[in-house]
């Protein structure tokens, strides 16, 4: 029998929850050892420390004041009460009976004499350690300092979550990609030609098979789509993917893709709507069989009948099977994500434990991953639409965008400000709060690691309209760069941060619906400004 397997039900789920956060013997990070040394501040003493305690041992995590290490979990002062969930306040541990032979007490690790700890105790009941301040000389806390050391500890609680949840999400996200490469190369290797669409009809997906059958991979020109009569173009409103989109469903209809270079093929087609959370229509989806070589097959039999029968039969099995097929595929093949999904339902069927909730954990990733497809494409159609132009309280909207970042701009110790009053401007309220919001989160984004991040939104009326200018003192951007920021799929590679290059053109495309100009300049002292000009209303209907 196995240590394991010898220990108390609780303590084997405690040590299970406590090696599932991963952060024994890692680095305690900036947050972690930022917490402790207020924790040394608040309790006003020389010496603080992050305990975690396993099997056999406490590992001190981070620590003021003194050398941390680790040290024999019978010798700990903190493992004595830790999981009692209470703090404990010893006024002078040489004098207390449960402490005073402690080697941290007796002077063989340590002469403790003032000690309190705080124990980590998750949402499930699970201790993992505490947050323990000391003193050589004894003392005493106050109520509001135990109130305080107390929110410390939860605030280490939930800096460990964050970092497990991160990582989890950093696993699932390449799980993801890699079953996304996998639908990509199974699309890319079958002989069936699958096509997508969004709600609008806009074309999505063309697979290698599509590619090649409407010639669309090395002929110029464009394919055409005829009746099966080979003469007539198909109606917009009598293609396959059309009635999908429109009836929900399409089986086994046929046509002509005339290729560029004069080329025909006679495709069978089946498809169906794809349905989004919600019932929401996001699309279709079909498939495609090359059914050139069967119809031909099927025309010599009709003006033979007779003689071949038996291969007339023969043919009609044959093209059972392949509109069978094409029903399969088209069933399952409804969009990329939708592929990795149902891959990882039938990953999620295969396995248990925690793969199946990895699996499980995934699947709903991909949903969200599809509803913010949706959202993106919902954004797509909508920035065509006329401005609507209104009066627009610049300080509501900058509280408004303040108040979104507020969690990005806390985990990056930013700062982001308006100095002075912001004025009310015409523009779309919508569409302006999307502008300061793209480039108040890029600023926090690329920010300069080596100085605190600063953030400020001022604006100044000038003839015709007012200027807006949001002032970061991050990374900056060169001269030589400043013009082709706006550019779509710009990205500079001047940080660790990601993005796809969109922002930024995003910014530039809503200051231009507005009639206005965007400029890039640097920040006296380092860092980037970005200054935008909405002109006022009169001017803008005269220009």
């Amino acid at each position: 029998m196995d240590l394991a397997e010898r220990l108390p039900e609780r303590e084997r789920l405690r040590l299970a929850a406590l090696h599932e956060y991963r952060l024994l013997d890692s680095p305690a990070g900036d947050e972690l050892e930022a917490v402790v040394r207020v924790a040394a501040t608040v309790a006003r003493v020389p010496h603080a420390t992050l305990n975690l305690i396993d099997e056999n041992r406490q590992c001190q995590l981070t620590t003021v004041g003194f050398e941390g290490g680790d040290s024999e979990r019978s010798d700990s002062m903190c493992a004595v009460r830790f999981e009692s969930g209470q703090y404990t306040h010893v006024p002078d541990a040489s004098t207390d009976p449960v402490f005073m032979h402690n080697p941290w007490v007796t002077g063989v690790l340590a002469g403790v004499r003032f000690y309190a700890s705080f124990p980590l105790v998750t949402p499930e009941g699970h201790a993992l350690g505490s947050l323990c301040v000391f003193d050589t000389e004894p003392g005493l806390l106050d109520g509001g300092q135990i109130e305080r050391l107390k929110d410390l500890a939860q605030i280490i609680l939930a800096l460990f979550e964050r970092r497990r949840q991160a990582r989890i999400n950093a696993e699932l996200a390449a799980l993801a990609e890699e079953r996304q490469r996998w639908t990509d190369t199974l699309l890319e290797t079958i002989d069936v030609a699958v096509v997508a669409a969004d709600q609008t009809g806009r074309l999505t997906l063309f697979n290698r098979a599509a590619r090649e059958w409407h010639g669309m991979d090395d002929l110029p020109g464009r394919y055409q789509l005829l009746e099966t009569d080979g003469h007539t173009p198909l109606r917009p409103d009598r293609e396959p993917l059309c009635r999908a989109l429109r009836d929900g469903g399409v089986k086994d209809a046929e046509m002509i893709i005339k290729r560029p270079d004069g080329e025909s093929l006679q495709v069978s087609v089946s498809g169906r709507a794809l349905i989004g959370p919600g019932g929401v229509p996001q699309g279709a989806v079909v498939a495609m069989n090359d059914v050139t070589s069967a119809r031909a097959q099927q025309r010599a039999i009709e003006e033979a009948r007779r003689e071949l029968a038996g291969a007339n039969a023969e043919l009609r099995r044959s093209n059972a099977d392949l509109s069978n097929f094409a029903g399969a595929v088209s069933h399952d093949l409804v969009a990329p994500l939708t592929s990795v999904g149902g891959y990882l339902e039938l990953i999620g069927d295969e396995v248990e434990g925690r793969p199946k909730q990895w699996a499980d954990a995934a699947s709903r990733a991909v949903t969200r991953m599809r509803d913010l497809i949706g959202s993106l494409l919902g954004y797509a159609q909508a920035g065509s639409a006329p401005v609507r132009r209104a009066t627009a309280d610049l300080a509501e909207l900058f509280e408004q965008v303040r108040t979104d970042l507020r969690p990005a701009a806390g985990a990056a110790g930013a700062t982001v400000e308006a100095p002075g009053p912001l004025p009310l401007v015409d523009g779309d309220p919508v569409l302006v709060r999307q502008l300061l919001q793209n480039l108040i989160g890029n600023a926090i984004k690329y920010r300069d690691p080596s100085r605190d991040c600063r953030v400020t939104v001022t604006a100044e009326h000038g003839p015709g309209g007012w200027t807006v200018a949001v002032a970061d003192n991050g990374l900056g951007i060169p001269p030589e760069q400043r013009r082709r920021v706006f550019e779509m799929f710009t990205r500079l590679g001047n940080g660790s941060a990601g993005g796809h290059g969109i922002g930024l053109s995003t910014c530039w495309r809503i200051v231009e619906r507005h009639g206005g100009d965007i400029r890039v300049d640097e920040t006296p002292g380092g860092g980037t400004t970005v200054l935008f000009t909405l002109p006022d209303r009169a001017a803008s209907e005269e220009g």
